[in-house]
């Protein structure tokens, strides 16, 4: 094969990822999302497209299933988990921030995949991470969509955060602002509170969707670790200092305050430094004076 054939083969294949991806953000139902992310990982990883892919441009707002009713924080319902509707209403949750995980990760490869290949020159491991992400992020979806089925639900049933992609959509023109938020700082929270969720489902007798939360823990400890070194290496790429740069990424595109407790050791095996996210840090960073 010559190198303009091969060029041109790898076009195909990229073309076809970025279309797949777009796929994957104007699936509405959300198994049938899933199951469409678990698709275009399959072909990214076995290179099977057709060689008149054609990307076309990503939706700033995905496509959503009908149900569930999308609300306001504080009316999404919170239970006890010693009750069975307390353990529904949980997992319901957890399956929500699932699913806008695979639209978040499919969004990466199909807004930033080109500026990452084109521009940063950062190579197709860029793009082998994110649908690694997008891949592991349908499997929770649909583990605890059918958790939610064995206990007599199902995904949608009960309301939920209507605000889950406002991150998304504030950094949607800038790759090293939706690494600093979306892995960085709202999927880091995640490590700091699944094992307590965890525990408390373990004493309320619910060993199976715990088991289901330890998957998704060590899974996302990787995705967080993902997301930092990008963020490090675009960085570096650009000359840029990374403490810095992500704390103001935190003043412009992060509402709100990080709060402790911090999960130290998953967010060190992730390879996020303490000193960005820890106050109590003797020189406290200016991204910390947020209202």
């Amino acid at each position: 094969m010559s190198s303009k054939q091969g060029s041109q083969t790898e076009r195909a294949y990229f073309d076809g990822l970025m279309s797949d991806a777009v796929s994957v953000l104007r699936t509405a139902k959300a198994v049938d999302k899933a199951q469409m992310a678990l698709t275009a990982a399959d072909r990214w990883w076995s290179r099977t497209y057709d060689r008149g892919s054609r990307p076309a441009s990503p939706p700033d707002i995905p496509a959503r299933p009908a149900e569930p009713v999308l609300g306001d924080p504080k009316d999404v319902p919170k239970r006890r988990l010693g009750s069975a509707e307390g353990r529904i209403a949980l997992i319901h949750a957890v399956a929500h921030i699932e699913l806008n995980a695979i639209d978040l990760a499919w969004d990466m490869i199909a807004r930033f995949g080109d500026t990452a290949i084109t521009q940063l020159n950062l190579g197709h491991g860029f793009l082998d991470d994110w649908v690694q992400v997008g891949e592991e992020e349908a499997k929770h979806f649909l583990y605890l969509n059918q958790r939610l089925e064995e206990l007599g639900s199902y995904y949608g049933a009960t309301m939920a955060h209507a605000g889950l992609w406002d991150a998304a959509l504030a950094t949607k023109d800038d790759l090293l602002a939706r690494l600093s938020i979306v892995p960085m700082v709202l999927e880091a929270r995640g490590l700091d509170v699944n094992p307590s969720m965890a525990k408390r489902l373990r004493s309320a007798g619910d060993g199976v969707t715990a088991e289901i939360l330890d998957l998704i823990y060590q899974d996302e400890i990787g995705h967080v670790k993902i997301g930092t070194q990008w963020f490090h290496k675009i960085c570096e790429t650009r000359g840029l200092d990374a403490k810095t740069t992500f704390e103001s990424n935190l003043r412009s595109y992060f509402k709100g305050q990080l709060k402790p407790p911090f999960n130290n050791e998953a967010r060190e095996l992730a390879g996020l430094p303490l000193s960005y996210y820890d106050p109590s840090e003797p020189k406290r960073p200016k991204a910390w004076d947020l209202n």
